[in-house]
């Protein structure tokens, strides 16, 4: 597991959880990509409401039909490894989106230990 501490950068692509590439919605997409390029880590975050350019509300809400609800995806890093895949990502986002950058102290990047408090992360042991 490769570290990373101090000054990093957190890149953060915002879009709709309806656009897909090839048949595989594009937040998978720009996940695996960010997996394959060996990023630190990545997470993906559902919205429950949200709007874009168009000022269109996009909501859970019943009397809404929830269709283009937005999706973050998240990732921190060194600049140089952002920068690397930026151009990547803003290949794949062709159809609309945001992507910003900003600075983020990293405090604490751990592996996760597996013992008997833990167990629940992972399904593995017996809890109780």
């Amino acid at each position: 597991m490769r570290g990373i501490e101090g000054e990093q950068v957190l890149l953060r692509v915002i879009l709709s959880e309806s656009r897909t590439l090839d048949h595989v919605t594009l937040h998978r997409r720009i996940l695996e990509l960010l997996r394959q390029e060996g990023l630190a880590g990545a997470t993906v975050l559902s919205g429950l409401a949200g709007f874009g350019h168009d000022r269109r509300m996009h909501t859970t809400a019943i009397e809404v039909v929830a269709e283009g609800l937005p999706v973050v995806v998240e990732a921190v890093d060194t600049q140089e490894r952002i920068e690397r895949v930026l151009p990547l990502i803003e290949a794949l986002m062709s159809g609309g989106g945001v992507i910003t950058l900003e600075r983020a102290q990293v405090i604490r990047y751990a592996r996760a230990t597996i013992g008997p408090d833990t167990a629940w992360i992972t399904g593995r042991g017996r809890i109780g």
